[in-house]
């Protein structure tokens, strides 16, 4: 007996026709198809000495279909400037961006001002804590945007060693948070296998039409936000197969679910504030205290609209 799909047909059909394989491209394929297209790779790093160096030395391989590797550092207090820059990298402190806009914390404001220091016409972002960073998660990445001109975001899924993550879903904050909201409140999205998902590529000029959510939450407001202004054929999705990073622990993905929350909420209900702290509690000895943590802030305008971008 056939089984009938309770997914919103329009996902159905995205999925169906938007799903392919970082296997559907190869590098000679892609340097071919790249022209005078300008293709930026970004990390952004808080911290990540450890792994940093290792993954700008595994994009470098890929010039010159890669134009340049740009390290955005959110404030580390270890060596992972040094090592970056030492791997070949340009490495820009959030704070030196642009800096009549301030700085926020987090990862959004990276991101968002990684545009002003990219040259690319093409933006791949690309998590500065992966351990097993493999060049194929980049030119998976790039495929649908060098073969189709339409296509203005690519999003990446892939499997997750990890003891109670489903291989073909997502991390607990997605399966906990992200996918439910998403699933009632855009029920289009619902074939993103993984909405959360560090690794994407898009084009420039969506990127600085777009406004940056703080956190966490730029994810899944880029996403969102793509999607209403461009419509669902705009993104496209690629297996990359596996990848494996650090984890966070359970207070962590709480504040992250927080923040993607209030993410989704701001675009549903926009004339409707949420109260922007997450209380949560530690044990000091023998007394339970409330910890209370900020987890809504505003987003950052699109690019397009600061006096200093370019």
């Amino acid at each position: 007996m056939a089984t009938v799909s309770l997914m919103h047909p329009d996902a159905a059909a995205w999925f169906a026709k938007r799903t392919s394989s970082w296997r559907d491209w190869s590098l000679a394929d892609l340097r071919r198809r790249k022209g005078d297209t300008r293709i930026s790779v970004v990390l952004p790093a808080l911290d990540e000495e450890p792994t940093v160096a290792e993954i700008v030395t595994g994009v470098r391989t890929l010039i010159p279909l890669v134009d340049e590797v740009i390290v955005v550092d959110s404030g580390s207090v270890d060596r992972t400037a040094e090592v970056a820059r030492r791997a070949g990298a340009a490495v820009h402190h959030r704070d030196d961006i642009l800096p009549e806009t301030g700085s926020r914390p987090g990862k959004g404001e990276v991101l968002w001002k990684a545009l002003a220091v990219a040259t690319g016409d093409i933006l791949v972002y690309v998590d500065a804590d992966l351990t097993d960073f493999r060049p194929h998660f980049v030119t998976g990445l790039l495929g649908p945007l060098l073969e189709d001109p339409a296509t203005l975001m690519v999003k990446a899924f892939y499997d997750r060693p990890l003891l109670d993550v489903s291989a073909a879903g997502g991390g607990r904050v997605t399966e906990l948070a992200a996918r439910p909201l998403l699933n009632a409140y855009f029920p289009e999205l619902a074939g993103v296998v993984q909405p959360l998902a560090g690794e994407y590529a898009a084009r420039r000029s969506l990127l600085e039409s777009l406004p940056f959510a703080a956190g966490y939450g730029v994810e899944t407001g880029l996403l969102i936000d793509t999607y209403r202004t461009a419509g669902l054929d705009a993104v496209a999705q690629v297996d990359l197969g596996q990848r494996t990073h650090g984890h966070q622990d359970t207070a962590a993905l709480g504040r992250m679910a927080a923040t993607i929350l209030h993410t989704i909420h701001a675009r549903v209900f926009p004339d409707r504030p949420t109260w922007p702290t997450l209380t949560q509690f530690e044990r000091h000895g023998d007394t339970v205290t409330p910890a209370d943590r900020e987890v809504a802030h505003p987003d950052r305008p699109p690019m397009v609209t600061v006096a200093q971008y370019r």
